[in-house]
């Protein structure tokens, strides 16, 4: 049995389809410099890379 990676459990969701997403970066502090466009889009969350993915899906085998 093979233990999750508790750091990247709580940094990535996976989707029903199998899609890693991850949060935005950048929206902690200095929200005064930013528009309200940046901070919108700032909130949702964003797909990663095929690269990123497959890091995810080795430390996190329960997630799929």
């Amino acid at each position: 049995m093979i233990k999750t990676r508790k750091s990247i459990a709580k940094k990535f969701k996976v989707t029903g389809t199998g899609k890693v997403l991850r949060r935005t970066a950048g929206k902690r502090h200095f929200l005064r410099n930013k528009t309200v466009k940046q901070k919108r889009r700032m909130s949702q969350d964003r797909s990663c890379s095929d690269g990123v993915t497959r890091f995810v899906k080795i430390g996190c085998p329960n997630l799929f």
